[in-house]
């Protein structure tokens, strides 16, 4: 699903405050919103919840949509398709034709956690990792992104030192072609 980012933005000008003025100034907030860049307010997401914590992600992942999406006007239909051990263990394979279908057809695919020591002795063909194999594959996906920060109130949890941790504000773009 293409994105576009709109912003409602005031900038924030900060006040200095007169002692002698009975009032106090209250600062304007600036506001950020992602909005998708075609008309549609209505989106199909395919949820893979997957195995071990992956459907209890999900499940937040989704209520959390379904509010943002009444908070904005946004209509989510979401399609529950299973996925790495859980199809394994309901069609036998990992990734059935179906999943991979509905996610092909969907604006956006929300994927949990895959594999699991139950299934660690599997042939290589019927491991669960080889389920996210194939939908990268069928979906022509290339790298994924995985942002890395550190606020402010974790800093001094970092195994890194202070100096190092404060601030980090990262994107590593992981490529998955190769292997």
């Amino acid at each position: 699903m293409a994105a576009s980012l709109q912003l409602n933005f005031k900038p924030f000008k900060p006040q200095l405050l007169n002692p002698n003025s009975p009032s106090k100034p209250s600062p304007k907030f600036s506001t950020i919103r992602c909005a998708a860049a075609t008309p549609s307010k209505s989106y199909t997401l395919t949820l893979l919840p997957g195995d071990g914590i992956g459907p209890e992600v999900i499940s937040v992942a989704k209520n959390a949509l379904q509010q943002v999406g009444s908070i904005e006007g946004i209509e989510f239909e979401f399609k529950e398709m299973p996925m790495g051990g859980a199809a394994l263990d309901l069609t036998g394979v990992p990734l059935p034709e179906e999943t991979l279908s509905a996610a092909k057809d969907s604006h956006a695919v929300l994927l949990g956690a895959i594999g699991g020591y139950k299934w660690d002795n599997n042939e290589k063909h019927l491991k669960p990792e080889t389920g996210l194999l194939q939908l990268r594959a069928g979906l022509k996906v290339f790298a994924n992104l995985r942002p890395a920060t550190v606020l402010p109130q974790l800093v001094d949890a970092s195994t890194l030192k202070k100096e190092v941790a404060e601030g980090v504000d990262l994107m590593v773009v992981r490529e998955l072609t190769g292997g």
